[in-house]
């Protein structure tokens, strides 16, 4: 016997003792409660589903707006509420376009204004709003703002305070989006109707369905989103917040109401988290209809490298707060992530043991004297495949349903489907995943810095102490970054495409040297 076999025979029976087993059904465990959420997000989004066919079977054709056909009459419509959408933008990428048409194109039938920020006019974004908003100058309310350069913020938040600054004085709702959200035509009125119904909401928000591209970086994201999902799929009150889509009322900045403005503008890092953190110490209530979900197509060339700078911003904002509750809050979330991550792919490796260890077995028939071999570890395989097939099924359902919703909300949009996922990849994607979390979380909390679009972020205390930007020389080569692939200066060329092991390399590398890699 070789000592290889000695070796995987060995494993796969330590695999087998009690701690071993407990690793592996807790894994199993947290299949089903992943596939237990999933279905009552589903349940949720069918019951809307649902309530816009029977609108339809009762003649009201504009199910897709509102479900009272009453609601679209002029009487009602001159009543509405002024709202202005605030966009703060960076770069331009594939589906930037498409998305800002979106937005600029709403059936809300109130006084409405957009506002689209920029850091300055060398943005891309800057030249190609300016023509979106020429072509539709006679239809909509739109203009650019420069905000300059941020100081004691992220740039998104001082573009979003810049632009709160800027706003029209009778604007009862500030919308906030990001600009790879793609709204429904009806998305704004479900929104404002929400806030209308119930003044005691604090915040309306919702959340992205990634339609990935094909790349496993893609995938990644998109699985790294879908249980982030269950917490938006409520239909009303929930404890989660979504920066891509926040609702609020205007006179909370205006009157800086429990320290928004303040608590964004004095280091604010992420403006969902600093948020959601002043929601929780005031008692305030954040609300998710069920109407909420935007489809979110990924770039095409979605490399790896550039989920894995995504996944670094996203554990990042871990490290942020404003309170000492609000500290303890995030490392409870960081500690049972990352525990919770790592307990979902130890199972997988100690099943791909169970299995090598079984085909040795039976492949060279070893006779009992040589080796003494349990089956217990593949009876440990066939419930772990079995909750696996549990959980994919339930994503998939969850993902079928989302993808029914945005084409009933958006009938004029091409629509939406489900045969361009590739559910190998999302099995793959769930254990590259949750394996490397922890990773980019305590690379994360022992950094304390951040590159995020060009722009370096360091943190003291939970806020933002330190900002740098690197001058980029008229040599250098483009910068894509974010999920949209976007082109974030003036020059223009094609993307890098890196291999996995290229952009795992360049990723060890930048944590020794951060700076280094920073442009």
């Amino acid at each position: 016997m070789s000592s290889v076999d000695l070796l995987l025979f060995s494993l796969s029976r330590a695999f087998c003792s009690p701690i071993a087993v407990f690793f592996q059904i807790q894994g199993c465990l947290i299949c089903l409660a992943l596939a237990l959420g999933w279905a009552c997000a589903a349940y949720v989004r069918n019951r809307e589903i649902n309530q816009m066919k029977d609108c339809m079977k009762n003649g009201n054709s504009f199910s897709f707006l509102c479900h009272d056909i009453n609601e679209l009459e002029h009487s009602y419509q001159v009543n509405l509420p002024r709202v202005t959408v605030i966009m703060p933008l960076k770069g331009f990428g594939e589906h930037n376009l498409h998305n800002w048409r979106s937005q600029i194109t709403s059936l809300y039938g109130g006084p409405l204004e957009f506002l689209f920020v920029v850091e300055n006019t060398e943005d891309p974004a800057y030249h190609a709003v300016s023509r979106l908003i020429a072509e539709f100058e006679d239809h909509v309310d739109a203009k650019i703002v420069v905000a300059g350069l941020s100081t004691t913020c992220s740039q998104k938040i001082h573009n979003q305070l810049v632009g709160v600054e800027t706003m029209h004085k009778d604007s009862k709702y500030v919308l906030f989006l990001d600009d790879d959200v793609r709204l429904h035509p009806g998305s704004i009125g479900a929104l404002t109707r929400e806030m209308e119904e119930n003044p005691e909401i604090f915040i309306q928000t919702g959340y992205p369905l990634d339609l990935p591209s094909g790349s496993l970086g893609s995938y990644c994201i998109y699985e790294y989103h879908m249980p982030c999902s269950m917490g938006f799929a409520t239909g009303g009150k929930t404890f989660f917040l979504w920066g891509g889509c926040m609702m609020m009322h205007a006179d909370d900045f205006r009157q800086d109401r429990y320290g928004v403005v303040s608590g964004l503008k004095d280091g604010g890092y992420s403006d969902d988290m600093t948020l959601a953190a002043i929601s929780g110490a005031h008692k305030r209530l954040i609300t998710s209809p069920p109407v909420a979900v935007f489809p979110h197509p990924l770039a095409s060339d979605l490399n790896f490298g550039r989920y894995w700078n995504y996944l670094r911003k996203q554990t990042f904002v871990l490290e942020s707060y404003t309170t000492n509750v609000n500290w303890m809050m995030n490392r409870a979330l960081f500690t049972t992530h990352c525990y919770l991550s790592w307990g979902l792919v130890t199972p997988y490796i100690m099943a791909m043991i169970h299995v090598a260890a079984a085909l040795r077995f039976y492949n060279k028939e070893f006779s009992p004297e040589e080796m003494t071999y349990t089956s217990g570890g593949l009876s440990l395989v066939t419930i772990l495949a079995i909750c696996t097939l549990v959980e994919l099924l339930s994503m998939w359902n969850l993902t079928r349903i989302e993808v029914q919703l945005c084409n009933m909300l958006s009938p004029e949009a091409p629509q939406l489907s489900l045969a361009s996922y590739n559910w190998c990849l999302v099995f793959i994607a769930i254990l590259v995943d949750n394996f490397l979390y922890p990773i980019s979380a305590f690379r994360s909390h022992f950094s304390q810095s951040i590159n995020w679009s060009g722009i370096r972020y360091y943190l003291k205390d939970g806020k933002i102490s330190k900002i740098e930007r690197t001058q980029r020389s008229k040599d250098m080569g483009p910068v894509f970054t974010d999920l949209g692939g976007k082109h974030l200066y003036g020059k223009k060329g094609m993307p890098t495409r890196g291999s996995f092991l290229t952009s795992l390399s360049r990723s060890l590398a930048q944590w020794h040297q951060p700076k280094k890699f920073d442009n």
